[in-house]
């Protein structure tokens, strides 16, 4: 496949990244260009909601901790986002059922009070199978997406500078 770079970059200096929802969709997004066959830097996850079959460990261990959802809270979006469809197929449950291999180096960041903590657990360890370059970053005592509390949790400006240094030493090794 040939691609055409647009205002001089190609998309081999291109990584994704997403939180939250937009974190399941950047793996999802990722998938798609890497069965396209694009080059791809890599992906940055930060606090994904992956796993809409909702059978994740923490999604019990945590109730009660994460400060943003409860089980039925997240039932009730997932109706919104499956419209029906079933969930147990590979881009509404990559922990459990895509196959990654050939997916690029990915950075996943959550935090231990997340009720979501074992899609990021269960996608490094599938990409670890699949012999993909993972890094899970698990960070303790703090909610999802505590990255946006930059500035005023240390976590979060700790967190977003390894993320940084992620990508930028990917960009380098190009």
């Amino acid at each position: 496949m040939t691609t055409t770079p647009i205002s001089g970059v190609g998309p081999e200096s291109i990584a994704f990244a997403g939180d939250s929802a937009d974190g399941g969709l950047t793996v999802i997004t990722t998938l798609a260009a890497r069965n396209a066959r694009l080059p791809l830097t890599g992906a940055l996850v930060v606090s994904p909601g992956l796993d809409h079959t909702r059978t994740g460990e923490s999604m019990d261990t945590r109730e009660g901790s994460d400060p943003f959802f409860t089980r039925q809270s997240m039932a009730h979006t997932a109706e919104f986002y499956l419209d029906g469809q079933d969930p147990n197929q590979e881009l509404t449950t990559p922990p459990a059922l895509a196959d990654l291999t050939g997916f690029p180096p990915i950075l996943l960041q959550v935090g231990t009070n997340e009720l979501l903590l074992d899609d990021s657990v269960r996608l490094a360890k599938r990409a670890r199978d699949a012999e993909v370059d993972v890094i899970l970053d698990i960070t303790a005592g703090v909610p999802h997406v505590f990255q946006s509390f930059i500035g005023q949790l240390d976590e979060a400006d700790h967190a977003l500078d390894r993320a940084a240094l992620s990508i930028t030493q990917r960009l380098q090794t190009l």
